[in-house]
């Protein structure tokens, strides 16, 4: 269970920093940390716990260059539902996350319902995710297809 929860007009210009630091190198040592936010290293280390315990910070992560692994293929699928009340979208919320393939899913205000990123090693791949897996989600009435042929800038790094 968290502690309390923080909100943006809780942080102030230190905890911002750390956060923009973090954001950067999240490997970075607290004494690096608190070197570079001008914090010593007590209150550097509680205010990173209070920000963990808080959830603004949701944990730490590897970022890994997908093209090494073999999956650079990324689609965007479109999704529109046959039923857009509250129980269909919880299914298909739930249902959505078990598919490891799918690195993101937004609802969106559009004339269709959700927009899915979609990871895989090719175009074969991605074709057996959408027809075994997406298709067949809960509600699902139809799909649309984006393939991605450049990627110019990537949140993940």
């Amino acid at each position: 269970m968290r502690a309390h929860t923080l909100e943006h007009s809780d942080l102030d210009p230190f905890d911002r920093k750390i956060v923009e630091i973090l954001r950067v190198d999240g490997r970075i040592s607290i004494t690096d940390l608190a070197a570079r936010v001008g914090l010593s290293k007590t209150p550097c280390q509680v205010r990173v716990k209070r920000l963990l315990a808080s959830g603004v910070i949701r944990g730490f992560r590897a970022i890994v260059d997908p093209a090494r692994l073999g999956l650079d293929h990324i689609a965007f699928t479109e999704v529109k539902l046959s039923d857009t009340r509250e129980d269909a979208l919880e299914a298909f919320r739930a249902a959505v996350l078990r598919i490891p393939e799918v690195e993101e899913c937004h609802m969106i205000a559009s004339s269709f319902d959700y927009l899915l990123k979609v990871r895989t090693a090719d175009i074969r791949r991605y074709r057996e995710v959408l027809g075994e897996r997406i298709s067949s989600l809960p509600h699902v009435a139809s799909t649309s297809t984006f393939v991605a042929m450049e990627t110019i800038k990537d949140a993940g790094g």
